[in-house]
């Protein structure tokens, strides 16, 4: 099992965890992580856009010239596809991107994830953090102790004061243990994640 530091909010090292390995030391599947981040990515697009063919643009029902004798190539219509203002020739039309994921391949992907950060030490374990009262500036003030700018942090549930005091900081997003997903843990430098959280991810994803 991996064995991590734990740290307080002052950045002080006051302890060390051991890590599944069934969560935390699990070999590296890149094709699983790249397909599971290409399936998040596919789902959130709105697949939305539209192009009009030579069918649907308004207009051009006049045959610009007569068939022979001007000189030009013969036309049929100004809205063909090679005229400005004419169809799209294969136009995009509206479509769903989104595709499933079998659930054992997503819960894999994530341990992968969670995996590679802890290989390439970028995954630090915090022994509590709490505030009082909603303050921006006490959780800077606990990055800053950290060394780290750019986090993915997961917190347990019911933290409300330290996720709202982190929503206004550029580079920092918070996410429960139930909404962790592959693209956030590889899209930030490093993870911070709560012992309380460990023991949580460890409970559902082993």
């Amino acid at each position: 099992m991996a064995n991590v530091s734990v740290y307080n909010i002052e950045g002080k090292e006051v302890g060390s965890i051991e890590l599944n390995d069934a969560v935390f030391g699990v070999a590296v599947n890149e094709h699983l992580v790249h397909m599971a981040v290409v399936n998040q990515l596919a789902n959130k697009r709105q697949g939305t856009q539209k192009a009009k063919t030579r069918s649907e643009v308004r207009g051009g029902g006049k045959k610009p010239w007569r068939q022979k004798g001007t000189g030009h190539a013969r036309q049929g219509s100004t809205r063909s596809p090679q005229w400005t203002g004419g169809g799209v020739v294969f136009a995009p039309t509206p479509r769903d991107y989104s595709f499933k994921m079998n659930k054992k391949e997503k819960k894999a992907a994530l341990k992968s994830a969670l995996s590679s950060r802890v290989l390439e030490n970028k995954l630090i374990v915090l022994d509590e953090i709490n505030f009082d009262e909603i303050k921006t500036k006490r959780f800077q003030d606990v990055l800053h102790k950290l060394e780290v700018n750019k986090a993915l942090v997961v917190l347990e549930d019911g933290n409300t004061n330290v996720e709202v005091s982190a929503r206004n900081i550029p580079d920092i997003k918070t996410a429960r243990t139930n909404t962790i997903n592959v693209f956030d843990v590889l899209k930030y430098n490093t993870v911070i994640v709560t012992k309380a959280a460990v023991t949580t991810i460890e409970e559902v994803y082993a």
